[in-house]
């Protein structure tokens, strides 16, 4: 570490003596279930994974979710460690992680009534609104097999080689279950009054610590806001969070809402750091370290939050997916080239909850580090990249450190394509810091950035080049409507990115992503909730004083009111919105509800005059008197310069929206532009 960095830094890369073991820094990489712990056959690829970010800084990292019996399993085949066979799997991962200088810890975590199977249990018989099955309610027996398992489990990590557990008490999963009368609704010595009620985590963490020894970690995932109508009160939390302290947990992790929260915790829209005033009201309470979490995703951030007192360390889990350095970048003094995560959740949450290996939008490489490498090539070639958006700006800076010379021509002023869109929708303001990264790559690696510069045929036959990549996106599908040249006509690239006027009632036509996004930028005027943590409680229902229970502070959010008349229409019959991201459609689709925009699906678009859009739905037609037609209605492959490149016998590949024209595929783009470079 550089003594600039030191004192930039000095409180995120202080030491953190536990007595028995030192950590290099206050970094924890949280747990984050990739889908590699599922299979003994992957634990080579996860211990890659881990590796990657211990060398890049990481001092703790904390697996994935392991089960600690068969019905604690998230999905029928998802990972548990039950038995000693199952060991040498896990010792793959910590002679790894311990070889390359780490620590790690094991996450137990039990799933309840989320299992995503018919054999759950949970403490009583109520089903997820989020799952289909619903839990077999445990016997008073039942629960204490329940925790000799936990216990098990843990004296399996230590063999396994592990530096601690991490038990799992929030997100609603199974030890959370137990903690609230939602989903407690026991009248034996297991439930009714709150003392019975944390009665399990108490026994897991007293018996763990027992199990385990005084030398081996022990951190306990305390819910500290469930952000549920019915959830624990304050005064509740700080019981618990003493009581575990007592029991033998070393560090106290924060845990903010539950999986059916209908409040969003770690989407690109919610603040940085937004949640750690919750861990602060904590830390006077109890003396073990308390670790703080949920998006925070740059150093400065992580920083601030330690100086004012808000945690003693920083937990993530996503940022390590988009940047396996980001520790060292940071003790280095180079916030600037962090790949920072946009919270976007496409490819890491998105891919989990699809049964997919989680990687990420902005670093394909995550969890994919032994199949995708980036190494020296072979042979130095001559490299033109046609169009500076995700695709070719990923295409360009990959071929270039593996040392190729790339020349990267852009028709605009700046690189970014859509994403200088994307990123001026409210809560999309992340975006910035993927460009900003791609800007120092693209100095870093010496590419040859050439805007206002519109390539050809002819030049790029006449220069040379070895190898012409595509990546010239797209642009809009003509829809077709009577009328839709009409004045009031405006593209959403007119909206987005050429900032025309647009009046008071607007109808926005195709209800896909591009036009929830539009929606959601016409529905805000001024500072975006995102960059404002009060603004953001305050739309969303959450006490910042958790003054009730769980920390809601209404039974709906109270998003203010769009500030036009928005008519979001699409031709299709199903819901709008369906094919919106797993895990923020649902964001996107309450917000823009709750604002009063006005969703039509099943619409005929009939003609447009100067009185309106005309449309039928329901056989019944109707003019929407409105100001402004903003048509988002697909997109056209943009690919005219390829059969001119292959007619004259030039090697030239297609990537991103040139390749398949898809609504703003970023994680597609970025991939593709990624392995094309690295096979070249």
């Amino acid at each position: 570490m550089n003594e600039q960095a030191s004192r930039k830094y000095p409180r995120l890369m202080e030491p953190l003596d536990l007595g028995f073991t030192r950590l290099p820094n206050r970094v924890i990489m949280g747990s984050m279930h990739t889908g590699l712990e599922d299979r003994a056959r992957d634990y080579d690829r996860l211990a890659a994974y881990f590796v990657e970010r211990i060398e890049g800084g990481v001092g703790l990292a904390v697996t994935g979710g392991i089960a600690p019996n068969w019905r604690g399993r998230l999905a029928p085949f998802a990972s548990k460690l039950t038995n000693r066979w199952e060991l040498s799997r896990h010792r793959k991962l910590t002679r790894a992680v311990h070889d390359a200088g780490g620590h790690i810890c094991m996450q137990i975590l039990h799933a309840g009534r989320y299992a995503y199977h018919p054999f759950s249990v949970a403490p009583s018989a109520i089903r997820a609104p989020i799952n289909p099955f619903t839990p077999r309610a445990l016997s008073a027996k039942g629960i204490e097999r329940q925790i000799r398992y936990f216990v098990r489990c843990a004296r399996l990590a230590r063999e396994a080689g592990y530096d601690g557990v991490e038990i799992m008490g929030s997100e609603g999963y199974f030890i959370n279950q137990f903690l609230v009368p939602r989903t407690n609704t026991r009248k034996d010595e297991w439930g009714g009054s709150f003392e019975n009620r944390m009665r399990l985590p108490l026994e897991i963490v007293r018996r763990t610590r027992e199990a385990v020894g005084e030398d081996f970690i022990l951190i306990y995932r305390l819910s500290m806001l469930d952000m549920l109508a019915d959830g624990n009160s304050w005064e509740e939390v700080v019981s618990l969070g003493k009581a575990v302290e007592e029991a033998g947990a070393n560090i106290i992790n924060t845990g903010i809402g539950w999986h059916e929260t209908r409040i969003p915790t770690i989407a690109t829209m919610v603040p940085r750091a937004a949640f750690t005033w919750v861990t602060r009201k904590l830390r006077d309470e109890v003396s073990v370290p308390l670790a703080t979490a949920n998006r925070i995703n740059m150093p400065d951030t992580a920083e601030e939050v330690l100086a004012q007192g808000d945690a003693d360390m920083i937990s993530m889990a996503r940022p390590f997916l988009a940047d396996p350095d980001w520790v060292n970048k940071a003790a280095e003094g180079r916030e600037e080239a962090i790949n920072t995560c946009i919270a976007c959740n496409q490819a890491c949450l998105d891919h989990v909850f699809r049964n997919e290996y989680a990687s990420c939008l902005v670093n394909p490489r995550a969890c994919h580090e032994t199949e995708l490498r980036i190494e020296p090539a072979a042979q130095r070639k001559r490299i033109a990249v046609i169009g500076a958006g995700p695709a070719g700006l990923a295409a360009a800076t990959t071929a270039a450190e593996r040392g190729h010379e790339v020349s990267l021509y852009e028709a605009a002023d700046r690189i970014g394509g859509q994403f200088n869109m994307a990123r001026r929708i409210p809560g999309k303001e992340e975006f910035d810091e993927t460009l900003r990264y791609f800007r120092h790559r693209i100095e870093e690696t010496g590419v040859d950035l050439r805007l206002e510069t519109v390539a050809d045929a002819e030049s790029l036959h006449a220069a040379g080049y070895d190898e012409v990549i595509l990546s010239t996106g797209v642009y809009p599908r003509d829809p077709g409507i009577p009328g839709q040249d009409h004045p009031m006509v405006l593209s959403y690239i007119d909206v987005l990115l050429h900032r025309k006027p647009v009046g008071k009632r607007v109808a926005v036509v195709g209800a896909g992503g591009i036009g929830f996004d539009v929606s959601e930028f016409l529905a805000h005027e001024g500072a975006s909730p995102s960059l404002d943590r009060e603004h953001f409680f305050r739309e969303w229902g959450v006490d910042m004083n958790i003054s009730v229970r769980g920390g809601v502070a209404g039974n709906k959010p109270r998003l203010e009111a769009a500030a036009r008349e928005i008519h979001l229409l699409q031709r299709r019959t199903t819901k709008p919105g369906k094919n919106l991201g797993t895990t923020t459609g649902w964001i996107h689709r309450l917000s823009l509800r709750k604002r009063g925009v006005k969703m039509v699906p099943g619409v005929r678009y009939r003609h447009i005059d100067d009185k309106g859009l005309h449309i039928e739905v329901d056989g019944e037609q109707r003019c929407l008197e409105v100001d402004n037609v903003v048509l988002c209605t697909g997109q056209v492959s943009r690919r005219e310069l390829h059969d001119e490149l292959d007619a004259a016998g030039m090697p030239v590949h297609l990537i991103g929206g040139a390749r398949v024209a898809a609504e703003l595929d970023a994680k597609r783009a970025i991939d593709e532009g990624t392995r094309l470079a690295a096979r070249l």
